[in-house]
This record gives structure tokens, C-alpha cells and sequence, in this order.
């Protein structure tokens, strides 16, 4: 399928930490994403406050909060790249989609058949597989339209990145390439025909 622009995705980091390995494994996706089809940027979730129905209805939804949710609406897919804590999904990862859900009227446009793709980075033994099926409740929630084509669960992290955080392993670098070559060919065949 011939584009007119490579499409544009949005990657989110659903962790604060400086050193974070989901961080880190979301920069390594931007570098090596398919050459003139896509482009990645790379999001944190750095200045979105705690959800609070108090402050929304007295001041509004946040500056930082509304510029995410355009720039989602904005993007022809998401990935979203998520730590596990507690076997689950981290609440402040949590928290900035239900502040992206607000108002209610407003999840239609920035959520509604948004091609999703999820993934994640662990030090334990396990990736992120319990905090990646936490996620598909909420995604079907939103009126996502998530993308089962491919999993990427990054186990033992801290031998996978060095300490700068570049990825220092072949083989899951292929592995990520990989998916996300799957992941922009899903929404290259999601993306609506031109005008």
C-alpha cells in the first residue's frame, strides 16, 4: 500500500525512572523502526498529574494531559510499553490513561480504533506478561483496536541494555524489529484510504 507520508506512531513509556529499562527499549523501537514507512516518538508520562475528578471539574484537563491526548489522536497507532509491577499494570501508567479518558465524550477521538501494540521490559524471569493482559480490559474499554499479530515481553532487562541504556542484545533486537515491522504493517492496513 503506497502512503503519501510514513505513518506516525507514538510510543509511551509507562515508567518515571531515569534508568528505565521500558524507556530504554522504547528509544532502541525508535532507532529501529522500518526506513521511510514509520516514525516513533518517544513519550513519557513525566507531568501528568494524579487523576482528580476535583480538580478536573474546577480547572479543566491538564495542559500536559490534553497535549497527549492529541498528539494520540493525532498518531495512525500506539505502543504502549509497560513495566509490571505487583504482577499488574503500574498506577501511574494507570493513572495517565484515565486522565487521557477524560471527558468520557472525548474517548471516541482520541482512543476509537487507535491501532495499540503493546510490549514491555522486566529484570525478572517473566517480561511483562501479567502486566500486558492487565492492559487488554482497559484497551477494550477505550474502543481500541489492539494488535495480537506479535509479543514482545523483554525478560532479565538489566542484561539486555547496558548501562546507558542501548541495547546490547542481537537477539532481541531482531525480535523487535521483527515486531515492530508487524506492528506498522497492521496499522498500515488499518490506516483508512486516502481522500
Amino acid at each position: 500500500m503506497s502512503t503519501s507520508r510514513p505513518l506516525r506512531l507514538i510510543g509511551i513509556s509507562g515508567s518515571l525512572r531515569r534508568g528505565s529499562f521500558n524507556t530504554a527499549l522504547l528509544r532502541a523501537a525508535a532507532g529501529l523502526m522500518p526506513q521511510g514507512t514509520a516514525e516513533l516518538e518517544v513519550r513519557t508520562l513525566h507531568g501528568i498529574p494524579l487523576y482528580d475528578g476535583d480538580v478536573e471539574a474546577e480547572q479543566g484537563i491538564p495542559a500536559s494531559v490534553a497535549a497527549m491526548k492529541e498528539a494520540i489522536a493525532a498518531a495512525d497507532g500506539v505502543v504502549l510499553v509497560t513495566p509490571e509491577y505487583n504482577n499488574g499494570i503500574p498506577g501511574v501508567f494507570k493513572n495517565a490513561i484515565d486522565w487521557l479518558s477524560r471527558p468520557p465524550a472525548d474517548i471516541k477521538h482520541v482512543f476509537g480504533a487507535k491501532p495499540f501494540a503493546l510490549m514491555g521490559a522486566s529484570p525478572g524471569n517473566f517480561g511483562t506478561v501479567l502486566s500486558q493482559s492487565a492492559w487488554l480490559p482497559v484497551l477494550r474499554t477505550l474502543g481500541t483496536n489492539p494488535w495480537f499479530g506479535a509479543k514482545l515481553m523483554v525478560s532479565r532487562a538489566q542484561s539486555v541494555f547496558d548501562a546507558a541504556g542501548a541495547m546490547k542484545d542481537p537477539a532481541v533486537q531482531e525480535q523487535l524489529k521483527a515486531y515492530l515491522a508487524g506492528f506498522v504493517a497492521f496499522v498500515q492496513r488499518s490506516r483508512p484510504p486516502a481522500a
